[in-house]
């Protein structure tokens, strides 16, 4: 299997499997000096928090590293396609020697590889996750179901993570941190406007919100700003308010009890898209 054809399938891909021929494993395999490895440019994780890394130093203090890093060669040393973690842990438990797979990838294949074995592992914060998909849509010119498959999850939680930046800075700093929840997020997405967002985020983050108690200051902030509904609309306000609840945007309803139409407000193909998902299921 080649390094192009393994992309998309994850790590377990490019590393030997279990029961490979000895001879093959000894060669894959080797040590290397952690001073010769050095980061990708290419890592999409930007974040990495001092308590985790700091379980992960003490237990390769006590065991070691268990997987090995994945490289490529780069100049007179190594360069990272997976494992900055445990790299980073290493030089402080004050590792001196590192086991590495290198790997024949170029730059293109480095870039998918991270961004699909970073997703894969979970190791991505919300925001440097819909970074991620977006990136290989926009560099890759995937389809959302393209990048569905290659990070083996939902069509619509990638659309949906994606639509996480379109929030303003100071909400995508929040949720990157864990001051927020994906919950919280998805609720600023229904409020319009920067303004409303941000006085919501300042009410949630001194009164310490749940994201039930968020919805609900949602649809008390919608409501205000809303016009008076339509006489149709007021017929079918229950109905409405269902539905807005389960696509996530605007509903209008026009017309008489007897016959009438639903209107459905979209602001992207991409949003149109998880609409369409969400009416299929």
């Amino acid at each position: 299997m080649t390094a192009r054809q393994a992309l998309g399938k994850g790590l377990g891909a490019l590393i030997p499997e279990k029961g490979a021929p000895e001879a093959e494993g000894k060669k894959a395999l080797q040590m290397c000096g952690i001073e010769e490895i050095h980061p990708s440019p290419f890592q999409p994780r930007k974040t990495f928090l001092d308590e985790p890394l700091q379980e992960l130093v003490d237990s390769i203090r006590e065991k070691g590293i268990l997987q090995p890093l994945m490289v490529r060669r780069k100049g007179d040393g190594y360069e990272l396609i997976a494992g900055e973690r445990r790299w980073r842990a290493a030089q402080r438990a004050g590792v001196r020697e590192v086991p590495i797979l290198v790997r024949d990838v170029s730059d293109s294949e480095m870039l998918e590889l991270s961004l699909i074995e970073n997703i894969q592992r979970e190791n991505l914060n919300p925001i440097e996750e819909a970074e991620a998909y977006k990136r290989l849509m926009e560099q890759f010119h995937l389809t959302q179901e393209e990048v569905s498959r290659k990070v083996g999850k939902d069509r619509t939680t990638v659309a949906n993570t994606v639509r996480l930046l379109k929030l303003p800075p100071e909400i995508k700093m929040c949720l990157a941190e864990g001051k927020i929840t994906m919950g919280h997020a998805r609720a600023f997405l229904s409020l319009d406007g920067v303004d409303k967002q941000k006085l919501l985020l300042k009410r949630l983050l001194s009164g310490g919100l749940s994201v039930r108690q968020t919805e609900s200051l949602v649809k008390r902030l919608r409501t205000r700003s809303s016009p008076a509904p339509r006489k149709a609309d007021s017929e079918w306000s229950g109905v409405i308010e269902e539905l807005q609840q389960v696509l996530g945007t605007k509903i209008r309803i026009v017309g008489k009890r007897k016959r009438g139409k639903i209107e459905i407000d979209f602001y992207s193909p991409e949003e149109l898209n998880r609409i369409v998902e969400v009416l299929r299921r």
